[in-house]
């Protein structure tokens, strides 16, 4: 294994031990797999589909398929809800108490329990189901190849994260145009603001949402991703940059211009599509989960009335403008102390939640995924199919915290709502870059 820088090593611990300071009751993983009394295989799994929406069913079910079709296997499997899901996950990881399988996110988080060195790769699964493998869209798999020739997980959805979904009834009620530019999302804002509609449904409790839905596109439609990718990396760019002070600027207007909801803070994302979807909002920015949410709580003539589009471009912007925010989603990972009878067990499970026919199945329940598969559209919804075609033919730039340190992606999340109430765009830059620096700079 490569050596670990020690300063890596101290800001993955210190972010470890203040995630398990603010996790009170907090699951632990448990043994690691084993024999049971019974002579059984004894093997644990944690994962974040934990909900009603179908896709959160559709991996469940794959999971109790492995159950029955494995009875030589004991499998404990924990569901555990998304928003307290990387706070729990980071408990155990400081402890070295992780699950042996567990689902685990592209980017930074993936990224830090490898350097951690809590990761063993499932490249024996690769070499030994090549056509699956190479069936995975182009760049796919690079967030989870750490090292070369070296696979620590396969994506199981992709993260579409910046959706303009639109109501069309309200858009040609009130003469509105669909916006391509930052004037015309203004003058749409304005006039149903006028109407005593709400422009924009946005559910940010979870102080996550904006930034991913919302900020990630918006600043690399104004910087550019090549400028974001330096910045992230501390390299030729900063936070401070006027780009993203700029960036940060568009934010507030949407706010100064009341875009969203009173109490926007105080209400999650669920509420959010449904105070959107109840025709209460013209428009709402989301991610391709929505999808699979509104499918499994929405009635089919009301998928029909909504639409989707991308966000509008930004003048003089530097990045793509027909753009929306993603890439691969997470997968399942192996922890490192999983050995023998057990980790052949976690192997065959990865590839029954991440193989064809789970992929098929995860696609076939609106939502979105990363891999060259068949879809019967008889199974997926009208406003499915029409972010699909979106999708398919637009550009994808990067989410913003699947890059950020762990540490830099809480201010900025926590930094869009401080200029919610009132804080200044180049404070918040200043916070996020101070963040950055500490925890990339050797």
């Amino acid at each position: 294994m490569k050596p670990i820088r020690k300063l890596g090593v101290l800001l993955l611990l210190m972010t470890f031990i203040l995630a398990a300071c603010g996790d009170g009751g907090s699951q632990t993983a448990g043994e690691l797999g084993g024999k049971s009394s019974s002579g059984k295989v004894k093997l644990s799994i944690w994962h974040n589909f934990a909900g009603d929406d179908q896709r959160a069913k559709t991996v469940r079910g794959i999971i109790d398929q492995f159950i029955k079709d494995n009875p030589d296997i004991e499998l404990d499997s924990q569901a555990i809800p998304p928003d307290g899901y990387r706070q729990r996950l980071s408990t155990v990881a400081a402890g070295n108490e992780l699950p042996d399988v567990f689902f685990v996110y592209a980017g930074s988080q993936s990224a830090e329990l490898f350097k951690a060195g809590l990761l063993q790769p499932i490249t024996e699964i690769a070499d030994q189901h090549k056509d699956w493998k190479e069936k995975f869209l182009p760049g796919a798999l690079v967030p989870f190849e750490f090292e070369q020739n070296q696979l620590y997980s396969a994506p199981i959805g992709m993260s579409a994260t910046s959706i303009l979904y639109y109501n069309t009834a309200l858009f040609q009620k009130y003469n509105v145009k669909v916006p391509e530019t930052w004037d015309e999302l203004m003058t749409a804002i304005r006039v149903f603001n006028d109407n005593k509609i709400t422009p924009i449904a946005l559910g940010n409790k979870a102080p996550w949402v904006a930034q991913s839905t919302i900020l990630g596109t918006l600043a690399d439609h104004v910087a550019g991703t090549e400028w974001f990718k330096n910045a992230a990396a501390q390299k030729g760019a900063k936070f401070t940059d006027p780009e993203f002070v700029k960036a940060l600027g568009y934010f507030k207007q949407l706010v100064d211009n009341k875009a969203f909801q009173d109490g926007a803070n105080s209400i999650d994302n669920t509420q959010a599509e449904q105070y959107f979807i109840q025709g209460n909002a013209a428009m709402m920015i989301s991610g391709a989960w929505t999808l699979t949410n509104l499918a499994a709580s929405a009635t089919e003539e009301q998928l029909k009335g909504i639409d989707v589009t991308v966000m509008p471009a930004i003048p003089g912007g530097k990045g793509e403008a027909k753009s929306i925010s993603g890439g691969a989603g997470g997968g399942m990972a192996l922890s490192k102390r999983t050995e023998g009878a057990a980790k052949e067990a976690a192997l065959k499970l990865i590839y029954a939640i991440s193989g064809p026919e789970a992929q098929k199945a995860i696609a076939e329940s609106n939502s979105m995924v990363m891999y060259d598969t068949d879809i019967d559209q008889s199974k997926v919804s009208s406003l499915y199919y029409k972010a699909f075609k979106l999708v398919k033919n637009t550009a994808i730039t990067p989410v913003y915290d699947a890059y950020l340190t762990a540490d830099a992606a809480e201010v900025i999340n926590n930094g869009l709502q401080e200029i919610m109430t009132g804080a200044s765009p180049e404070s918040i830059a200043t916070k996020l870059q101070e963040a950055q620096a500490r925890s990339v700079t050797p």
